[in-house]
């Protein structure tokens, strides 16, 4: 009886007495408790549940009569008498089953000491964790599992309010239960309400973001544990032992070599016992079995002293099917949702549970294992590298296991269904769902290999359509109505840009002295063209769909695929089917081109049917997946792959079994590396890859594409068959877009082949001729495309692969010049490969022949027939004629430089042959001559002879190249001169002022050559070599080489014409080119010009702007001839003082030049008269250039400048200053005053006034002004 009360006392104080204990004391209680329950070890069963009874009591305390700390502390106690819990010394004790702790441990968690085993625990009778694997031991595991389930739920259901910690140590501890319980009988009957109650915790966390429901640490835990307990429940071994299913029947790929305890032990209670005893253990269990699956909170049991039968359940068949189909519902509605989830931690839980199923539960969760390895592959695929490489690991662990028959049946089925959902998924208007689907795509085609790419995509010709039908229906041009109006209507428009060669051609001019510096910055260049154009790139049309992510997730399918049959040794001929397939597309739209030709139907009309259209975008489709295919033969396609899945990071990564899976990591980038092997090292597979290419290509460069309209080329397109739709030219600047993307990809994959093989050559020309495209988008893929090429074949710019390519691209433009009515873009492709690659000057020699053509064509039959082609050739003519200014330029240094090598080789001669050769010698030549009278006789007659041949062939040579040049630059100006009284005359003067340029550095590197011409004769008569003199052409007509003059002569007309033009901007320009040229040519040449056709100048410059000028009778007009501007249309006062500034500058450049000077001679009375009235007017906007003016003349005759000046200043001045000597005349003897105004010198010499009174304060300041800078400091050029 004292025991007893003694018991009772014990058991029921707390309830017995009133006395109140403080939160503070039951916390530091709880504290030192679990201090010594880490550190003391239980020694015996008893023990053991004096203190759980305690503990029980404890947990089962409320919120609101317990505080947070101690309910947490209480959890944390038993999770500490769990860990203390250690397997005995008895091999044979059944503790020799468990794990002893959680399967699925995390880092950071679960990291308690394992504790030593006493010498007291090792001379035991019982052992404390056999004792929770048993029957009565039961409802006490059932009652704590209830427990720490129902803290968990509590904490949630309090919002806000709930603590989270003790949410996390509640599953913590939960886990340790179960771990150290460990085995199928004891924990079966548990199973519906334990996987119930973490159903709902996984199911909250879809809605709940904070609080203890939404913990991310807490739905890790509860992951974590519902993996472990189904694994221990339904373990495969367990699982076929209950339906009598042979253990070798299941895929062992992921169990141990070894037996496992467990499946003995099922062996045995599976024997044949007495019917007696297995009746009464199906009436006891089969009451509570229909429970514990309907309900499973209810079947944990929550008083363990409660009267009830054996708390075990008998796994038949049923039970197992019944009970799988309530986990596989379940983990269906929450794995693939978690496996999206934002924190890293949850999706690395996941991972582990889905190894751990996938290794122990494949039989008895098989209905789930598609969904399991789904959420695998999105795991794969994960942003974070470390989720990511053990998902990858694990993944190729599971391919390449041997007796993988049932998994890799499942990866094949799961393969099928995601391609065959993926276009409704992609044109869907999720577009996270979208890349989702397709990166799971994409990591079973990278990790299954080529022979199972190959196994299911060559069944049958049928398949491999059936996967390109796929892929074209979710890049068609289609989807471009796919996606949200939000995202259709924020689509960027299309805006104007420049073009990189542009840039290009500016980086090489500031830096061509250095080539070092033209090199560095043409590759700095580069790399900003590929990080802004990327090939291949999202084709246009798929921006409306998704982003750049989702289409380089569906090109890396397309990448994997062509790689893997490629590659493949079965599938060489379905590879070719499948290039024959897409090609196929773009071949009917080639034909239904043909017999629109063939049928000379219009544009209006072939687009009116419905297949037109329909084909466009349909070979835009085929050409975008060709284009990815042949790129993922390239070496850059299977970095971009490996960087996606990060491989070859090696790592210790265990699966559930201890296997050391990370060395399966590397394996996939083994797969890619030895498909390169076969395709490099195969020089049949090169070979291949090269016919394959050539075939494309040969489609890609057909005239029949290339003539589609981007826009209406005229107005007589809309016609009686209506408009072409707007969406129709789109379309074809689409097609042709990604046909020049293709070109790029060509040559990616091909490298230096690109070249030697012939696809260079017939493909530049087009990409030239799409630089001046219409369409933006065009123009800058084919700039870009010229940049990648030219940095492919190492060349600094784009103009050193023209020019190394230039006499292909010179024949296809002369060969297109011929037939300008079938090629009327021709023109314009010569003026961008001139203007804009910017290597006219290198390919000279080649243009004389494209020359002649242009210039029949400027000649007034040639502007007939083609009238809107007389702009584009005048563009190339004038890059022509810049081109051949460049290049005379340097001809008279060369030719002087030359000429100086003669003369030294000659007097090298001399001192040989001691010959004078009749030319004068300095000292220095004598010097020579003595110290090279020696060595040079030892060169014999015919090496003299042989010296002076290369000396004449080199002269030839250069003779020969500055006649080319000449005759370019005359044809030049002959094409370019009757278009300078033409609505193109702007650009008409630029080429003759670079054309007159060129003639006259041609003439002075021809004085030089006349000069050398006569040394190289004198060494041959001297030396007698006549049999030189043929080769040195002494016969030839020497009249041609005068260029210059008879040229300007010609323009003369011209230039006085277009001055006579009522266009203000054309007769600016104009008079600046008369400066320019007379400048060149010599004032001479011009002094009778300038006074026969001078009037209609000085008519410019003294007519008043501000005055109305009377109507002009309007000249007779052909009826195809249209004037610029009418006569109503006069132009206004300012662009009249813009034109009369123009003017006056021109006579200012002129009379300060002493070469040019001589031309005003004749008119130098009348030019001073007119500009002195000018001054006289006191218009303030002509003053400065009427000063800068009479500065110039002044350079010619300074005293006709002050008397002019002089006659009006003094004329109103009454103090005149003295005559500095006797002998000088006074100022009123020189210039008597006039009588009237009429009378001034300036009024005599021009004729006419400027139409305003004499403002004598203007005169005042320009005299003082010429005082300062001619008249007192005399300093005259």
């Amino acid at each position: 009886m004292e025991s007893k009360s003694k018991d009772n006392s014990l058991v029921f104080i707390p309830l017995e007495t009133e006395q109140k204990v403080s939160d503070s004391v039951a916390e530091g209680v709880v504290l030192c408790l679990e201090e010594v329950l880490k550190k003391c070890h239980l020694g015996s069963v008893d023990q053991m549940a004096v203190i759980l009874r305690k503990l029980t009591n404890g947990a089962m305390l409320s919120p609101l009569e317990a505080s947070e700390e101690f309910r947490e502390g209480v959890i944390r106690c038993f999770r500490a008498v769990l860990l203390n819990l250690c397997p005995c010394s008895n091999d044979s004790c059944p503790c020799k089953q468990i794990a002893d702790r959680p399967v699925l441990p995390s880092e950071n968690e679960l990291q308690l000491p394992v504790p030593n085993v006493s010498k007291y625990n090792s001379v035991s009778k019982e052992c404390s964790l056999a004792f929770l694997q048993s029957e009565p031991a039961s409802a006490a595991v059932g009652h704590w599992l209830s427990l720490m389930l129902k803290a968990a739920d509590s904490e949630a259901t309090r919002g806000h309010r709930g603590s989270s910690r003790i949410r996390v140590e509640a599953l913590i501890t939960l886990r340790m239960l179960v771990a150290k319980v460990g085995i199928a009988d004891a924990l079966a009957f548990y199973l519906p309400g334990v996987v119930s109650q973490l159903g709902k915790v996984l199911h909250a966390s879809r809605t709940m973001i904070s609080g203890a429901a939404g913990s991310t640490k807490a739905l890790d835990q509860a992951i974590r544990a519902l993996a472990e307990y189904l694994v221990i429940v339904l373990e495969d071994g367990v699982s076929a032992s209950i339906c009598g299913v042979p253990a070798d029947d299941i895929s062992a790929s992921f169990s141990s070599k070894q037996k496992p305890l467990a499946s003995f032990l099922e062996d045995l209670r599976h024997l044949p016992v007495k019917n007696i005893m297995r009746d009464a253990a199906r009436d006891s269990t089969e009451s509570v079995e229909e429970g514990s699956i309907m309900s499973g909170e209810d079947s944990i049991l929550v008083n363990a002293d409660t009267k009830v039968g054996p708390l075990h359940i008998n796994r038949t068949v049923d039970w197992l099917a019944k009970t799988t189909a309530h986990v596989n519902k379940l983990l269906s509605a929450t794995f693939p949702h978690l496996s999206v989830h934002p924190n890293k931690k949850v999706r690395q839980g996941v991972l582990t549970s889905v190894q751990a199923l996938l290794c122990k539960c494949s039989y008895a969760l098989k209905e789930s294992r598609l969904m399991l390895l789904e959420c695998l592959l999105v795991l794969v695929c994960d942003d974070s590298e470390d989720v990511s490489s053990d998902a990858q690991a694990f993944f190729r662990l599971l391919v390449s296991s041997k007796g993988k028959l049932q998994i890799e049946h499942d990866i094949s089925e799961l393969f099928s269904r995601l391609l065959e959902k993926l276009p409704q998924v992609v044109l869907g208007n999720e577009e996270s769902l979208a890349l989702s689907h397709a990166q799971k795509l994409l990591a079973i085609t990278y990790f299954a290999g080529p022979r199972f790419v190959a196994d299911h995509l060559l069944l049958s010709p049928v398949t491999a359509a059936r996967f390109l039908d796929v892929f074209a229906s979710c890049l068609s041009q289609n989807s471009v109505f796919a996606g949200s109006l939000n995202k259709l209507a924020a689509t960027r428009t299309t805006s104007p840009g420049f073009m990189h060669s542009i840039s290009e051609i500016q980086a090489i001019t500031s830096a061509e002295n250095s080539r070092f510096l033209v090199y560095q910055r043409s590759r700095d260049l580069h790399k900003h063209v590929k990080n802004e154009y990327e090939l291949p790139s999202m084709p246009p049309w798929f921006v409306n769909v998704g982003s750049q992510k989702l289409y380089q997730t569906l090109s890396g399918i397309l990448r994997l695929v062509s790689l893997y049959m490629f590659t493949d040794s079965r599938s060489k001929g379905s590879y070719s089917g499948l290039i024959d397939i897409l090609l196929g597309h773009l071949h009917k739209l080639i034909v239904e081109l043909r017999m629109k030709e063939l049928h000379k139907e219009s544009w209006q009309s072939w687009y009116a049917k419905t297949i037109s259209g329909h084909l466009v975008r349909q070979a835009s489709t085929a050409v975008c997946i060709l284009n990815e295919m042949i790129f993922g033969l390239s070496d850059q396609a299977i970095t971009s792959l490996n960087g996606m899945f990060r491989c070859g990071l090696q790592h210790e990564t265990n699966d559930i079994n201890g296997n050391d899976i990370g060395k399966f990591c590397g394996q996939g980038v083994a797969v890619l590396e030895d498909c390169v092997q076969k395709m490099y090292q195969n020089s049949g597979a090169r070979t291949r890859l090269i016919d394959y290419i050539g075939n494309v290509l040969h489609e890609y460069v057909s005239t029949e594409v290339w003539d589609l309209p981007l826009e209406l080329s005229s107005p007589q397109q809309s016609g009686e068959d209506g408009d072409i739709s707007f969406h129709a030219f789109n379309d074809n600047a689409v097609l042709h877009q990604v046909i020049i993307e293709g070109v790029g990809v060509f040559n990616i994959c091909l490298g230096k082949e690109f070249s030697s093989c012939g696809f260079l050559h017939s493909s530049l020309y087009m990409l030239l001729e799409n630089i001046i495209c219409s369409n933006f988008q065009v123009r800058r893929a084919a700039d870009s495309v010229l940049h990648v090429i030219s940095n492919t074949q190492n060349c600094p710019t784009v103009g050193h692969l023209v020019l190394e390519n230039s006499d292909y691209v010179i024949d296809s433009v002369c060969r297109q010049l011929r037939h300008l009515d079938v090629n009327p873009h021709v023109p314009n492709v010569l003026a961008t490969m001139l203007s804009y690659v910017g290597v006219a000057d290198k390919i000279f020699p080649l243009l004389e022949e494209p020359m002649r053509a242009i210039s029949t064509e400027l000649e007034i039959l040639g502007r007939h027939r083609h009238p809107i082609l007389t702009l584009p050739f005048l563009k190339a003519v004038a890059e022509i004629a810049k081109a051949s200014k460049h290049e005379a330029c340097e001809l008279p240094n060369e030719a002087e430089l030359y000429k100086k090598d003669v003369n030294l080789r000659m007097l090298t001669a001399e001192t040989r042959t001691e010959k004078n050769f009749g030319h004068s010698r300095s000292n220095a030549n004598n010097a020579l001559d003595k110290e090279n009278r020696d060595s040079g006789n030892c060169k014999t007659e015919a090496d003299m002879q042989e010296e002076w041949k290369s000396v004449i062939f080199k002269f030839n040579d250069s003779k020969r190249y500055r006649r080319i040049v000449g005759s370019i630059a005359g044809s030049c100006l002959v094409s370019a001169t009757p278009l300078v009284v033409s609505a193109s005359c702007m650009k008409s003067l630029d080429v003759i002022e670079d054309g007159i340029m060129a003639l006259a550095k041609v003439e002075e590197a021809y004085k030089h050559e006349c000069e050398t011409k006569e040394s190289i004769e004198q060494v041959i008569q001297s030396c007698s070599l006549y049999n030189l003199l043929d080769t040195l052409g002494v016969a030839e007509d020497e009249t041609v080489e005068n260029r210059l003059l008879p040229a300007m002569n010609k323009i003369w007309p011209y230039l006085i014409a277009c001055l006579r033009n009522k266009n203000p901007v054309a007769i600016r320009k104009c008079s600046q080119t008369i400066s320019n040229v007379v400048q060149i040519c010599g004032g001479e040449f011009f002094s009778r010009r300038f006074h026969t056709d001078g009037v209609y100048i000085w008519r410019l410059l003294s007519s008043s702007p501000f005055q109305k000028k009377p109507l002009e009778r309007t000249p007779l007009q052909l009826p195809y001839r249209k004037s610029c501007i009418s006569c109503e249309d006069s132009p206004s006062e300012i662009s009249n003082l813009k034109v009369q500034v123009s003017l006056l500058n021109m006579i200012s450049d002129m009379a300060r030049n002493k070469r040019s000077a001589a031309s005003l001679d004749a008119v130098l009375k009348t030019v001073s008269g007119i500009v002195m009235g000018m001054v006289c007017s006191g218009v303030k906007g002509v003053q400065d250039a009427c000063v800068n003016a009479l500065v110039g003349l002044a350079s010619i005759d300074p005293d006709l400048i002050w008397l002019l000046l002089a006659d009006v200043y003094y004329s109103r001045k009454k103090n005149l200053p003295s005559s500095p000597c006797a002998d000088f005349p006074e100022i009123i003897e020189i210039l008597p005053p006039p009588a009237s105004s009429t009378e001034y010198l300036y009024m005599l010499y021009a004729g006419q006034s400027y139409g305003f009174e004499v403002d004598f304060n203007a005169v005042a300041t320009v005299l003082d002004k010429l005082k300062a800078q001619i008249f007192t400091s005399q300093m005259y050029k």
